[in-house]
């Protein structure tokens, strides 16, 4: 099962990613702007920056995973249980999050470094998971 330590690998491997902290829980930054933390209202719960249309679709497709509450209803984030998401699912989600709050020269300069170019919103398609990549 993945907890703090699997989510910080996968950040860490972004470009201008830095730990930090939010609420005195650890969370992960790309110049400043936090993508996923701990939460510090739900015990064990990881938070993770989101696409605002993608959310309700993310929150139906694995309820036991993705959940949110009353705090972040008008939030762009979901809450992710561990032992309901794999590690496939769960890079994913720090990638989009990545995505979602690094700076578009970051981006950019990132995805010519690992041969991604294509992207449909802030997904990346036609190519390998980041985790193979890397």
């Amino acid at each position: 099962m993945a907890d703090w330590e699997t989510v910080r690998e996968l950040g860490l491997a972004f470009p201008e990613v830095e730990e930090s902290t939010s609420y005195g829980q650890p969370g992960l930054r790309v110049r400043r702007k936090l993508f996923a933390w701990m939460s510090p209202s739900e015990v064990g719960a990881l938070c993770v920056r989101v696409d605002p249309d993608e959310r309700e679709l993310l929150l139906e497709s694995n309820p036991n995973a993705y959940f949110t509450t009353p705090h972040y209803a008008n939030y762009p984030a979901v809450l992710i249980r561990f032992q309901h998401i794999t590690g496939e699912e769960l890079a994913e989600r720090i990638e989009d999050a990545w995505l979602l709050r690094a700076p578009k020269r970051v981006v950019d300069e990132f995805l010519e470094k690992v041969g991604r170019t294509e992207r449909c919103a802030n997904r990346l398609i036609a190519a390998p998971p980041l985790s193979l990549v890397v």
